[in-house]
């Protein structure tokens, strides 16, 4: 088998973790000199250009004739053209709706020269999106289809096979998800003056950190809800990162309650792990979550992670490294918050086993390893054939 192959990675070119995950998998993977390829239809925040990643884009033209432009034309259009020019021996597409159908399809018509296609699930396209009548045929159908399955949890496993109704003769393989554990690091010595220029005071309390898109399945509309409560007691303040369809909401309650000067809406933000690292808390409301990207993060800068035990959380954040609430408890949430940031000492301990137990589990390299090996897997198969 080669020693190196050549990959397309399709992607959204979103804030929220499947974005995340493809853009880190292409970089990881070119600097070990595969050939990498990376399709959206903008570029990832994370896919830097010069990191060996060349990047093409999806466009999707909006004719009079379509109340919709077809992406998913374009997807495997896109596909078929650099299949065709570079030789492609493998397609990854990250999210499955409508990307796996997309890739199918582009097999289809490619023929014998197609390469092999890996679909890698990542949380709603399996929940929500992937199990909506109007897609789950076509999405199960499509997964099923593929040469390769990849989830981040035995949560998601689960999940795929009951809401896409997959077989058991179609294998699923659990690759947690990674960090780089350089770039999210913690502090030499945590620092809350940095915080002041963004809230323009003093910092007289403990600053928790928010990461999302904002979509209605993070509950961030709960963060408030929190920092109700955590603002007589503790003076806190909250930074949140990140933008989406519940943001504008979210920052209206937040200035109804009185809360506007202690959480800060941040937006969008390339140097959030800056931010994260002097922080005292990351707090994550999701209602479901399959694995929890920006939790491994916060993590892997040493700050302890609170949120609601959901979904794949638990096989991310152990004991000791953050405290995990019943789903959708509010006051639980905000009392394990307060009882950490009352004792210093305690959230420092917990910031320091979360730092040990990423670099455990979710280092980079020993990621990109499996990742290799399951690359190689899925083409050794098609190749003893």
């Amino acid at each position: 088998m080669k020693a190196t192959f050549s990959i397309a990675i399709v992607c959204y070119p979103t804030f929220g973790g499947s974005g995340v995950v493809a853009a880190e998998l292409a970089a990881g993977l070119a600097a070990r000199g595969h050939r990498v390829h990376l399709l959206a239809a903008d570029r990832p925040g994370r896919a830097e250009p010069g990191e060996g990643v060349a990047f093409h884009r999806i466009e999707a033209p909006d004719y009079p004739l379509f109340e919709h432009a077809p992406y998913e034309l374009a997807v495997a259009s896109k596909l078929i053209e650099v299949a065709r020019a570079e030789r492609l021996d493998l397609v990854q597409v990250h999210y499955a709706v409508p990307h796996a159908a997309a890739a199918i399809l582009a097999r289809a018509l490619l023929g014998a020269d197609a390469p092999r296609v890996v679909v890698s699930l990542h949380g709603t396209d399996v929940t929500r999106v992937g199990a909506d009548p109007a897609y789950r045929a076509a999405t199960g159908a499509s997964v099923a289809a593929a040469d390769g399955v990849t989830v981040p949890s035995g949560f998601l496993r689960a999940e795929a096979r009951h809401h896409l109704g997959l077989p058991a003769s179609v294998a699923i393989d659990v690759l947690p998800n990674f960090v780089d554990t350089d770039r999210f690091a913690p502090a030499p010595e945590r620092d809350p003056s940095r915080f002041e220029a963004i809230f323009g005071a003093p910092i007289d309390g403990p600053v928790l950190v928010h990461v999302s898109n904002f979509r209605a399945v993070k509950r961030t509309g709960d963060l408030v809800d929190v920092m109700a409560r955590l603002v007589p007691a503790l003076r806190a303040r909250m930074i949140l990162v990140g933008d989406g369809p519940d943001r504008e909401a979210v920052e209206r309650r937040a200035h109804a309650l009185g809360l506007g000067e202690r959480m800060a809406f941040l937006g969008t933000r390339a140097d959030f792990a800056e931010l994260l690292r002097h922080a005292d808390a990351f707090v994550l409301p999701s209602e479901s979550e399959s694995f929890g990207v920006a939790a491994i993060e916060a993590a892997s800068c040493g700050v302890p992670v609170f949120a609601y035990r959901v979904g794949g959380l638990p096989e991310v954040i152990a004991p000791g490294a953050g405290i995990l609430v019943p789903p959708l408890d509010v006051e639980a949430l905000a009392s394990a918050l307060k009882e950490v940031l009352a004792e210093p000492a305690l959230a420092r301990a917990m910031g320091a086993e979360a730092r040990r137990l990423v670099v455990e589990r979710f280092r980079r390299g020993p990621a990109l390893d499996r990742w290799e090996a399951f690359f190689r897997r899925v083409l050794g198969a098609e190749e003893a054939r």
